[in-house]
């Protein structure tokens, strides 16, 4: 049966479904019984009931679908008075961060309840989530200013239609649909696409939705769960835009992001020379500390905003590239505003500029001189549209990024880790969401999940 059969206004997760018409010109009544018919692992089935007037005919019998506290539906799962999280009659109790309109993430995120029939259709796949990070791009979603934004539906559950927030993470395989020959239980896997909705302790997801990590061996779930956004970006804006050779340079700002710091190491397994831009702190020793752990990283050279934006600049740069016979072929910017105009004026003849964000939510100035006399280009990387044209590609570049961090030559990104365990109170969990954008953090917050 459909997942997103047109008259199911309600929820849907596995096989499991509920409808309040079933077909045009009839009316469909729900039955609950627990003989074991319909499938589902012996539980609790739902009846349902073509009737016109003239007939009235048993159509299916289906495992019912317990929807969170306070839903409509979750009449139909009264029977079970308790929820357990490794439910009854083999249903997997879950919870998800969600959102049913758009706004600032402490107004809108709630923690839903739900359960996951044990039934699953042929080609699907019970998931565990491991770890799952919290992106600047999560938050835009949530505020409904991000391009690409989930769907609200109603297959968990919920009383209004909703979406999960999150879009990328590390999840084990706990169970698999009979038609399933990708991956096997216990096999890690990430999405292939954004805009599942990875901020959940469980899901049920497509086998055609997962990329398997082939060896997960000397590597953890965070390591994996932070590998498909920012050093993918990283690495595809290196390699695409322009054909950078051994003693190039690139500049950037951001250089303490997830991607700066992925480019600053990638880079320097290349044989690229970098220029780091950071934000100044508000104390000097901050500042130094800063740039000390990014020479560390593999920096070339590392500047604060004030610096670059300092007379005589460009002089400097200069003299770094041997009088300018080296050249800066690329900039990588996720910052715009003035800081990025002086950035682009640091760059060579023919130079390339790709933008991947625009965290001072100011625009992107470019002068006349920078078009006609430099030559320079323009470009944008989005690496979700990149993932979706490019499914192959972006799982060769997972596992070579992960190679890499399994050999030790690339390191984990500085995090803050997010302990989600079934007792976890809402509040927690949105207050951490909250935080992403404010401020300097320790580093990116990544729900990490414990006893779910």
């Amino acid at each position: 049966m459909s997942r997103n059969h047109p008259s199911s206004p309600v929820a849907v997760e596995g096989d499991a479904c509920i409808f309040k018409l079933l077909a045009p010109g009839g009316s469909a009544a729900l039955g609950l019984g627990g003989d074991g018919g319909g499938g589902g692992g012996g539980g609790e089935w739902m009846e349902i009931r073509q009737t016109t007037n003239k007939t009235s005919n048993v159509i299916t019998k289906l495992p019912v679908y317990i929807s969170g506290v306070g839903s409509k539906q979750n009449q139909l799962g009264s029977l079970i008075a308790r929820r357990y999280k490794s439910g009854p009659y083999g249903y997997t109790q879950a919870k998800a961060l969600v959102y049913s309109k758009y706004g600032e993430p402490a107004d809108v995120l709630s923690l839903h309840n739900h359960s996951i029939s044990p039934s699953l259709p042929s080609k699907s796949i019970l998931l565990r989530t491991l770890a799952t990070p919290i992106n600047p791009a999560d938050i835009n979603q949530i505020q409904g200013v991000y391009p690409s934004r989930p769907p609200f539906t109603s297959l968990l559950g919920t009383e209004s239609p909703s979406a999960v927030g999150g879009n990328e993470g590390c999840f084990e395989v706990l169970s698999l649909g009979p038609g399933v020959s990708a991956v096997t239980k216990g096999d890690w896997v990430i999405m292939k696409s954004t805009g599942f909705g990875t901020w959940r302790t469980h899901a049920i997801a497509e086998e055609s939705q997962v990329l398997k990590i082939g060896n997960k061996e000397g590597l953890n779930p965070i390591q994996v769960g932070t590998v498909s956004v920012n050093p993918c970006t990283a690495y595809r804006m290196l390699k695409d835009f322009e054909s950078m050779v051994e003693g190039d340079w690139f500049i950037q700002n951001g250089a303490n992001s997830g991607v700066g710091r992925a480019a600053i190491q990638l880079g320097k397994r290349w044989g690229y020379r970098s220029i780091n831009i950071i934000r100044d702190r508000e104390r000097v020793e901050e500042t130094e500390a800063m740039k000390k752990e990014l020479l560390e990283l593999g920096a070339t050279k590392v500047v604060t905003e004030s610096e670059l934006m300092a007379q005589g600049f460009r002089d400097q740069v200069k003299d770094w590239t041997n009088g300018g016979k080296e050249k800066v072929r690329v900039g990588l910017n996720c910052v715009g505003g003035k800081a990025t105009s002086a950035l682009i004026k640091c760059l060579s003849h023919a130079g390339h500029l790709v933008t991947y964000g625009g965290m001072s939510k100011k625009p992107l100035e470019i002068s006349t001189a920078a078009l006609i006399f430099k030559d320079i280009k323009f470009s944008g990387f989005w690496v979700s549209r990149w993932s979706d044209a490019h499914p192959d590609e972006k799982k060769k570049t997972v596992d070579e990024i992960l190679e890499m961090t399994r050999m030790g030559m690339f390191k984990d990104i500085p995090v803050q880790e997010l302990k989600w365990d079934w007792e976890t109170k809402e509040d927690v969990l949105t207050s951490a969401v909250k935080g992403t954008l404010e401020g300097f953090r320790s580093g990116k917050g990544v729900f990490v999940y414990g006893d779910t």
